[in-house]
């Protein structure tokens, strides 16, 4: 009977939470929850369902994040065009779904270690993938660029296609249909989301070019105040890359309808 506390010690030991601290991370467990800000409009990171329910590759990381944490998960909406505003107003603990890494988001949030490296390239109607091969071939008066509101495809397209006719275009998820219909020509936008759409429609093929036109870091966004928060995700995402299960959740995801 005298071995009973040490071993109630060891297993309390084992069934604890990792052993940080901070803010963010005392009023997560304290609350017994993680919120997780998404938009629910980016596959393959992202999508919320019909049912309300959400899909993708960091829905998923965020449900394993949570059992790290040995908390519940909510997913909070949020759009890209309030993404940050949210984030700022502590409307929820994390942002994940295909964020990228931009100076205003850095300059209020910290930032995981990246979980992909990207790029900016052109998807368009299939005809048209040995036409627009270059930010010069796009930028021209009479090319329809579309783009969602709010993000670094926004940016992109205001910073580098000042002469194209730029439409934006409040829905992510119906954004593609505009270029299949007919009513845009291109959407610049991150490789992975060109590489899913393709998959995805067999109207649209990736634009043949040479290379991407920008460089694209996406990662998850923490509050600023709690470098434990940050060096728990990170030492978690470290653990989930060195077994190749972030690499898996991501392919499948990449193949999913």
């Amino acid at each position: 009977m005298k071995l009973l506390p040490l071993a109630l010690s060891i297993v309390a030991i084992v069934l604890s939470p990792p052993c940080f601290a901070g803010k963010a991370l005392d009023t997560i467990r304290t609350l017994g929850v993680l919120r997780v800000g998404t938009t629910g409009d980016y596959k393959p990171f992202t999508l919320r369902n019909p049912d309300g329910t959400y899909s993708g590759a960091d829905i998923v990381m965020a449900q394993k994040l949570a059992q790290e944490l040995r908390v519940k998960v909510e997913f909070v909406p949020t759009t890209w065009s309030t993404l940050l505003t949210d984030f700022m107003a502590h409307k929820y603990d994390i942002a994940m779904g295909g964020v990228s890494i931009l100076p205003e988001r850095a300059a209020q949030g910290n930032f995981s270690t990246p979980v992909n490296i990207d790029g900016k390239r052109p998807v368009v109607r299939c005809a048209d993938k040995d036409r627009f091969t270059t930010v010069a071939a796009i930028d021209k008066p009479a090319i329809r660029v579309v783009e969602p509101p709010g993000a670094s495809n926004e940016a992109f397209a205001r910073a580098n296609l000042g002469h194209a006719q730029l439409t934006i275009h409040q829905d992510n998820t119906t954004i593609f249909d505009e270029i299949i219909a007919g009513r845009a020509d291109v959407m610049v936008t991150d490789g992975i989301e060109v590489d899913h759409q393709v998959y995805l429609h067999p109207e649209l093929c990736a634009a043949s070019v040479a290379a991407p036109f920008s460089k694209v870091l996406k990662a998850y966004l923490l509050p600023k105040d709690d470098p434990d928060f940050l060096k728990l995700v990170d030492d978690w995402l470290a653990k989930e890359q060195s077994t190749g299960d972030l690499q898996h959740v991501l392919e499948v995801a990449l193949h999913q309808k």
